[in-house]
């Protein structure tokens, strides 16, 4: 659903002007508001950037992709030194001092951190650290006590945790992600709240670091709106690492009991309670557009609260764009800059925008086996009546993955049916997030399946089996591509 585009507001020839008037403000300093910043100075706009949080850098960088990821390389360092036995390669005990290893996910952090800090304070733009609302179309008060105009805006504020849906929940305690980021100690059992990437990035994080953790999930699978196949694969791996999981939940309560916190659901016709030391809250993010006077500005929001854009990334009001977490309605940071780019473009380019290209919809969720995503699903393909037609090939008959014992998964791959382009395209297995982008060039450029069978592979490599599904899909719909 996107946003009827409204004529462009005028600034009134005699409008009284504060000390700090720009071409465009941008509010939100993460990476979707850096991406718009920088492609309006670069075209000579003078513009100012509002970051009214604690710290500077954004969710990926702070909170997100980039601690979650440094937490998950370490989990999967523990896990190889396991594995190593296979191979006669033995160990003595293996430890894990929270510590260092948390120590040393903040050191990495506060290099990205800081380099963020430095192309802010030191780009082509000014950076104001205050928190910013509209009080009409192109004013906004800050809390600090001035207000700044601007002829555009790009609101890019991003998202936060949302808010707790479980009764008792508040009262009983919990750790978000951004709790998670910052422990020094893990607890030894965890209830996890939650089956989306978030969630499930985490649960097995803690796994094998020795925690004991319980799976709720709402919906009747992992990663809801994936296809069945794709997730059926995921959660019969975490399974087998001892990860107790239950899906087709109905959360009715939490409370503390006998020193344990403990969450109770409805499963079918049962209702059942598991107790553990901590709870993790992975519902999911909403978009924080709080406080922001987003009516006085002619903004309007969606019923799920994300700001209302186009395909150009235009809002309700033409001069003012949205980019990220705030306006979704996928909360992935590299989509994040791509909207931040396209907006700004949108204002310097109002008769001719670019637009957001969603066949390369791209996701990954870093577990292992890892997942990724780009394109049409077939869920997604059957809900628009479109006709695919799908081929797929699991990683235990590879001889790569064979000799990394990495066996779980497959790859797939879905095409037009009659001219044999790919459409989308789906890998769980190692390495997925990396495989996945040969699928993303191809898609973009419109390949073939017979195209993309045709292309040599290096043996033995894991990225040679996308061939054996494009070859499937070539012998199927024809080899006119080629």
């Amino acid at each position: 659903m996107h946003a009827q585009v409204a004529p462009e507001a005028v600034i009134p020839e005699n409008a009284p002007m504060s000390s700090l008037d720009f071409d465009a403000a941008v509010i939100g300093a993460g990476s979707a508001g850096y991406a718009a910043a920088r492609t309006l100075a670069a075209a000579g706009w003078h513009v100012a950037v509002l970051e009214g949080g604690r710290e500077v850098g954004g969710l990926c960088i702070l909170r997100g992709c980039m601690p979650t990821k440094a937490l998950l390389h370490a989990a999967e360092l523990r896990h190889a030194i396991d594995d190593a036995a296979a191979w006669g390669i033995t160990t003595g005990p293996v430890t894990l001092d929270p510590k260092v290893l948390y120590a040393q996910k903040d050191n990495l952090i506060e290099e990205f951190a800081a380099y963020r800090r430095r192309q802010l304070e030191d780009g082509p733009f000014t950076f104001i650290r205050a928190r910013a609302r509209f009080t009409d179309p192109h004013t906004l008060a800050l809390d600090d006590g001035r207000t700044l105009t601007a002829r555009h805006f790009v609101i890019a504020t991003g998202s936060e945790t949302a808010p707790v849906p479980l009764p008792g929940l508040v009262e009983t305690g919990f750790i978000t992600s951004d709790d998670a980021v910052q422990l020094r100690e893990l607890p030894t059992s965890l209830i996890m709240l939650g089956g989306g990437a978030v969630g499930l990035e985490f649960a097995q994080f803690f796994a094998r670091f020795g925690t004991r953790v319980t799976l709720v999930q709402r919906s009747v699978q992992l990663l809801r709106g994936t296809d069945f196949d794709v997730a059926l694969e995921l959660e019969t791996a975490l399974r087998r690492e001892g990860i107790t999981i239950h899906t087709g939940t109905e959360l009715t309560g939490a409370r503390k009991e006998g020193g344990l916190k403990q969450v109770t659901f409805r499963q079918g016709d049962r209702t059942e309670t598991v107790s553990a030391d901590e709870i993790f809250h992975g519902l999911g993010r909403r978009p924080f557009t709080r406080e922001l006077g987003l009516e006085l500005a002619g903004v309007g929001l969606l019923p799920s609260g994300h700001i209302r854009t186009d395909l150009h990334q235009r809002t309700d009001a033409a001069h003012i764009v949205a980019a990220g977490d705030c306006c979704g309605p996928n909360e992935i940071v590299h989509l994040a800059v791509q909207q931040g780019e396209v907006g700004a473009t949108a204002l310097l380019r109002p008769r001719a925008p670019p637009s957001m290209d969603d066949r390369l919809l791209l996701t990954v969720v870093f577990t292992d086996p890892s997942v990724a995503v780009v394109g049409l699903s077939e869920n997604e393909a059957r809900r628009r009546g479109r006709a695919y037609t799908a081929a797929s090939y699991p990683f235990n008959d590879h001889g790569k993955s064979q000799i990394l014992g990495s066996c779980d998964g497959f790859v797939k791959l879905l095409a037009d049916p009659v001219t044999g382009e790919l459409l989308g395209g789906a890998c769980v297995g190692p390495q997925a997030g990396e495989l996945i982008h040969e699928i993303v060039v191809a898609i973009a450029r419109r390949m073939t399946a017979s195209e993309l069978a045709a292309l040599p592979h290096y043996h033995p490599t894991l990225a040679e089996i996308w061939t054996y599904p494009a070859e499937e899909l070539a012998d199927t719909i024809g080899r006119s591509g080629v």
